[in-house]
């Protein structure tokens, strides 16, 4: 069997990590070895914070919507049931959307839901 010296692609395969690396600080960037396994662990971080980056934003709108609930007279419960049992069909990003941008439209939601007296 002929002997497999693996010269362009050892080298493309290393320039590929060497360029994810890029910005990373001291021999993270240059040396190959150290900047796989950090191009690895920043692989890994990110897929993992996709994830959390979702729970962060739903976390968020729940706090303002909150805020804006207790403004108008109403717990974040209350009026979530209202609008839920109203047939009002937003999601938790639009409510808070609303509730920063358009106070006013969301204090007639808020209207609506105790008139509905939930």
């Amino acid at each position: 069997m002929p002997r497999v010296k693996r010269g362009t692609k050892r080298r493309k395969r290393r320039a590929k990590i060497l360029k994810l690396a890029q910005g990373y600080w001291g021999t993270r960037s240059t040396n190959y070895r150290t900047a796989k396994e950090a191009v690895e662990k920043s692989l890994l971080y990110s897929y993992r914070d996709r994830k959390t980056r979702k729970r962060d934003f739903r976390r968020l709108w729940i706090i303002r919507i909150k805020a804006a609930a207790e403004i108008n007279g109403l717990s974040y419960s209350r009026f979530m049931h209202g609008l839920r049992r109203l047939n009002v069909e937003l999601d938790r990003k639009i409510l808070a959307d609303l509730a920063v941008n358009s106070p006013g439209t969301f204090g007639q939601l808020a209207q609506k839901v105790k008139e509905a007296g939930v």
